[in-house]
This record gives structure tokens, sequence and C-alpha cells, in this order.
């Protein structure tokens, strides 16, 4: 295998993070740009770590979400910065975000667990319009007559709202704490294929 230099490897692990749409993990990184280098994962994560400290003071951050690593803004200049993206961020209902934080907080869950928690009837659509997002997925059956589908969130679910893990949730008292919690997401690069947990 070839060898790389700190500074190459750095340099590599910069570009390929500056250039990717998605949070790349350790792993992704080594099994990717970086298969023809004899690298360890040490090796790699202290890179990714002097990288961290090296956009500390920047207008992009190298931040740790969805179990990877993506460069954003930093959250303080993006109202400053509303003004270059063309198209709104899309607006969902309060039915639509209550439903993403039963699945988020309860998951697995079936449609009846999330209108049990919500104490009304849930829409198709709005399972649909979160699929349709790649905020949840489909993870398996109930073994209950029927066999309900169980949702569960993607790892494009964390990556949106900057969660490195589930584990990141804030604490939620009720679901009067929904606009708190889901009304601002992060400004970043949407990944285009959907991950699952690592």
């Amino acid at each position: 295998m070839a060898q790389i230099n700190n500074l190459q490897l750095k340099q590599l692990i910069e570009a390929c993070l500056f250039v990717q749409q998605k949070p790349m993990t350790i792993k992704a990184l080594r099994e990717g740009v970086l298969a023809q280098f004899s690298v360890s994962r040490e090796r790699v994560s202290a890179a990714i770590g002097e990288l961290v400290v090296d956009y500390q003071e920047r207008g992009v951050n190298l931040v740790k979400v969805a179990g990877g690593y993506r460069f954003q803004t930093q959250e303080a200049l993006n109202p400053f910065l509303q003004t270059l993206w063309q198209e709104k961020a899309p607006k969902y209902s309060r039915a639509t975000m209550e439903t993403l934080a039963v699945i988020a907080y309860r998951q697995p869950v079936t449609r009846g667990d999330i209108e049990q928690v919500r104490g009304v009837a849930l829409g198709s659509h709005i399972l649909k319009t979160l699929s349709d997002r790649r905020w949840i997925r489909v993870v398996g059956h109930k073994e209950v007559p029927g066999r309900p589908a169980l949702y569960a969130t993607t790892s494009e679910f964390l990556a949106y709202f900057g969660l490195d893990s589930l584990a990141s949730l804030p604490v939620l008292a009720d679901l009067e704490s929904l606009d708190a919690l889901f009304g601002k997401p992060s400004e970043a690069p949407q990944p285009q294929e959907e991950l699952t947990h690592e």
C-alpha cells in the first residue's frame, strides 16, 4: 500500500469532506478516498481532530453529526446568509413534526403507537412526507396480528437536525416543546442518499 505523510493526509481528508454532501465516518474515509494508503483509524482521527481545531474560529466549522464529519456554517452566521438560499426550507405542519418527534423518541414505533401518543388518527400523507424526506424508514414489522410496520429515524434525520446520535436528542418534557426542538434545523448541505445509524 502507498504511504501518505500527515500533511497530505490532512489535506486529502479536508478536500473529501469539503466536496461531500453527507457526513463521512472515519470508516468511510478509510474505505473510500484513503483506501490506497496505509493509514490507521488513529491517524485519520488525529487528522480530523486537527482540522476541527483549524476551523474553530472560521465561518465554516468541521462538526460531528450522524456519526460522521461534515463542514457547515457557523450557526451565528446563518441569519446573515439567508439571502444566499433562493429556496426557503419547506414548512411542515405541527402534526408532521409531532409524528417525527414520537418516532425519534420512541422508536421503533408503529402507526398505532404514534396515534396513541398523539391521541388522533394519523394521516398516511404524514408518514409519506417523512419517508420522502428520508427522515424515517421502515425497520421491520411488529409480531402482532396484521404485522404493522415499525418506523425509525435515519442518519439523514440526524444530519439535518445537526445531531451526532439519538443520544444527542434534547430532553423533551412534552409534545408542546416541539416548536423549540424542531423549529430551526441547522443550515447545512443535505445528504442525497439514505443512511442507516451506525
